[in-house]
């Protein structure tokens, strides 16, 4: 039953209790008690509202950012990842396999913001090695929410 509450709140968290429990056959109290143990034991950190910015009067620069660090012998990339998560520039990090370590996306007013901080407080960092930087260009599609400009997708027609 907490998978079934935990997925419709990841769907929309403004689900009422009363449609959750609608939804999964079960009563209000049982789902309400569900969901305070999910808060209780940090299951669920939080809520957030998925927000097209491309819709807003000022706009924010967004970018991933790749990172190559090197492990640290008490630590490993934790330590490094703990202070780059302090940072208020950053939304999300994550440790990554494959080619880099860690992948950030960050915030900005501009991209000039967004350069300072990967110039000015990321690479000067002990242990990072390199970076890479994308901008985000345009957001297709967030949290599992499809984001549509009103124009129909038509498939390009192929002629020999």
């Amino acid at each position: 039953m907490k998978n079934d509450v935990l997925r419709i709140l990841r769907k929309n968290a403004r689900e009422s209790i009363d449609n959750i429990a609608d939804r999964i056959g079960s009563d209000p109290e049982t789902v309400k008690k569900i969901v305070d143990e999910l808060e209780r034991d940090k299951i669920v950190i939080g809520y957030q509202a998925v927000v097209d910015e491309s819709l807003l009067p000022e706009s924010q620069v967004k970018a991933i950012i790749e990172v190559h660090i090197q492990p640290q012998r008490e630590g490993g990339f934790d330590n490094i990842a703990r202070r780059l998560a302090n940072f208020s520039e950053v939304n999300s990090l994550y440790l990554v396999s494959g080619g880099y370590d860690l992948q950030l996306e960050v915030q900005g007013e501009s991209l000039q913001e967004v350069a300072g901080f990967v110039s000015q407080k990321l690479a000067t960092i002990e242990g990072v090695t390199s970076t890479a930087t994308h901008f985000l260009l345009k957001k297709y599609k967030e949290a599992g929410r499809i984001f549509e400009d009103g124009a129909e997708y038509e498939r390009l027609k192929i002629t020999p």
